[in-house]
């Protein structure tokens, strides 16, 4: 729990950073990364996330398919707050006048984030139906670093359009940078031990299947608008699919 919780935290962090390196307006790099985790997300949760949720619950009445549905158009609802500034849209024009703070914007990916990282627990001694989930959770935990890069970089991208100084966009990502870690510690300390198979995990989990479906095939959509080919993208995705599927055989 402790190593997701920094490896989470300080990838926001450090991504932070990369408004040094790569100016705003250069989103080349930016639309490769989306498409290699926009690929990986979209597999893992094929693969893992919603095999596991559906193995783990312990009665039909739960509804997953239900809870997925509800991740999908959260998700949207969401959108309308940030802008899509978690698949990596930086639209600065668009977030309000100069100085100001676009707190939906924050409290939108806040819960975002808050989600991703609620379905991250882990178990010591994985039991009867619960071993598959334990194995997923370094894949999910990577699936979720590799997402927030690009939604870091864009978010610290439009607080500093706003604010105009570095120090001050810096501190309110951390709103942002808090918000798995703090999903982490609500899922393995204040849930119960036996959440993988309760109604509440196993809602989570339902929710950020349809959250990560969301994303990831707006990703996939956008990173190739009208069918033109990049091979370049074409590359990076299957990148992305390649290391998802490869972590069934690691």
């Amino acid at each position: 729990m402790i190593i997701a919780i920094l490896v989470l935290f300080f990838t926001v962090v450090l991504s932070g950073f990369l408004v040094k390196v790569f100016p705003p307006h250069n989103t080349r790099w930016l639309k490769i990364a989306l498409s290699f985790s926009g690929a990986y997300l979209f597999t893992i949760t094929i693969i893992h996330l919603l095999p596991d949720v559906l193995q783990n619950s312990t009665t039909r009445s739960f509804g997953v398919g239900y809870w997925v549905l509800g991740g999908f158009f959260l998700q949207l609802v969401l959108e309308l707050f940030s802008h899509g500034v978690e698949h990596g849209h930086i639209h600065h024009h668009d977030h309000g006048r100069i100085g100001s703070m676009p707190f939906l914007l924050l409290g939108s990916l806040f819960v975002h984030s808050f989600l991703e990282g609620s379905i991250l627990v882990e178990y010591g001694q994985p039991h009867a139906g619960h071993a598959h989930a334990n194995d997923s959770f370094y894949l999910v935990l990577l699936g979720v670093g590799l997402h927030h890069v690009p939604a870091a970089f864009a978010l610290m991208s439009v607080l500093l359009s706003r604010l105009e100084n570095f120090r001050k966009a810096f501190l309110w990502l951390l709103i942002f940078a808090a918000g798995s870690p703090l999903g982490i510690f609500f899922s393995n300390v204040v849930l119960p031990q036996e959440a993988p198979d309760g109604l509440v995990y196993t809602a989570l989990t339902g929710l950020v299947a349809g959250n990560f479906l969301h994303i990831s095939t707006t990703i996939l959509f956008e990173t190739s608008p009208d069918h033109r080919f990049n091979r370049t993208k074409l590359v990076a995705t299957l990148f992305g699919l390649a290391l998802a599927l490869g972590s069934d055989f690691i």
